[in-house]
């Protein structure tokens, strides 16, 4: 399929219609004629209310719209891969059914794209609105950034890249590697195409907020996912098990692009990922403190414990809880405007 648009919008969609819609009208755009909107609906519980406000959207957008039904349930990975292939852009830019679009955005990034043709990927600030209505900036430079190819760039922009929407790169670039199916089951299969592009091409970051995550607390308590093995409708949790197989889906993309490429990315990788450790750390300690100290020991057998940062955190959120550390953590961001550099 050619580049029949500039930017094709992906969207993996799952048992969430009225957070899809909600995605979906904050795509405002001046050159709709530009954009498209790609959705693939992957076997889920709410397909039909799913389908219900697609075609509501299609009635309101100028926006192209491609909406795919899978005939069984893929998974995360592979919905990715089957969005790659639906869409026609020259630019793919993911986004979480359940995230948005900052305002006028959109209008800021397209031109930043057209202006810097040599990309490869791109990465973006973005937004995250907690429960308490704080919001908290993720803006990772003082402006715009623009890196060369090569190991050092593949570990600096790693950690940065995992957050889905706004995930930004170019289609024709990644199209050689849908075949590839290691990284299938670890819900990172973005994060292996960005290793892939960023070794061979250059890559920026966009120093404006382009998705806003809208956070609710344990909100997949409620949600269900397929699984294959039981034939059944599930309910999805982050277990400290689904967690360590997050983390380890990431050390495990690394070494591959270390020995594919001839490099030594992991150890860059770790001490990065240790010195921000704290999200991955705090979404667990809600769970009691026996429970988060058990966590702390299955992640420092995967080698993420090599920090000061690391233990401060622990300290930290054992003593105080989640509750005040997040405050602190958002606050701090506040005042420098930006996340700090460790």
């Amino acid at each position: 399929m050619g580049q029949k648009y500039f930017v094709s919008i992906c969207i993996p969609s799952y048992d969430r219609p009225h957070t899809l819609y909600r995605l979906l009208k904050t795509i405002d755009v001046q050159n709709a004629g530009e954009v498209e909107v790609v959705i693939c609906e992957d076997f889920s519980s709410k397909r039909n209310g799913i389908r219900e406000q697609v075609e509501n959207f299609k009635k309101e957008t100028k926006c192209a719209v491609v909406y795919k039904e899978n005939e069984e349930n893929l998974g995360y990975d592979k919905n990715l891969k089957e969005l790659i292939r639906n869409a026609s852009g020259k630019w793919i830019i993911f986004m979480g059914d359940d995230d948005v679009f900052t305002t006028g955005a959109l209008d800021k990034f397209i031109p930043f794209l057209k202006q810097h043709n040599e990309l490869g990927y791109v990465l973006r600030a973005h937004d995250t609105v907690h429960e308490n209505g704080q919001i908290e900036k993720f803006r990772y430079y003082a402006g715009e950034k623009f890196f060369e190819p090569g190991a050092e760039t593949f570990a600096e922009l790693l950690r940065k890249s995992v957050f889905i929407s706004g995930f930004t790169i170019k289609r024709d670039l990644v199209l050689p590697y849908l075949g590839v199916g290691d990284f299938d089951a670890t819900a990172l299969f973005q994060i292996y195409l960005l290793g892939e592009v960023i070794m061979k091409h250059k890559s920026a970051y966009f120093d404006e907020s382009l998705t806003r995550e809208i956070e609710k607390r344990d909100y997949r308590k409620d949600e269900k996912y397929f699984d294959h093995k039981t034939k059944k409708f599930i309910p999805r949790q982050i277990t400290l098990d689904v967690s360590i197989s997050f983390l380890s889906g990431y050390v495990k993309i690394t070494e591959f692009i270390d020995k594919k490429y001839g490099i030594n990315s992991i150890g860059l990788f770790k001490k990065d990922m240790s010195k921000y450790f704290y999200p991955s750390l705090s979404v667990h300690r809600d769970k009691g403190l026996k429970t988060f100290l058990r966590y702390v020991k299955m992640i420092n057998k995967l080698g993420f414990n090599i920090t000061f940062y690391y233990y401060l955190y622990i300290f930290f959120l054992a003593v105080f809880g989640r509750k005040i550390c997040d405050y602190g953590i958002t606050m701090i961001k506040k005042i420098l405007n930006k996340t700090p550099k460790l």
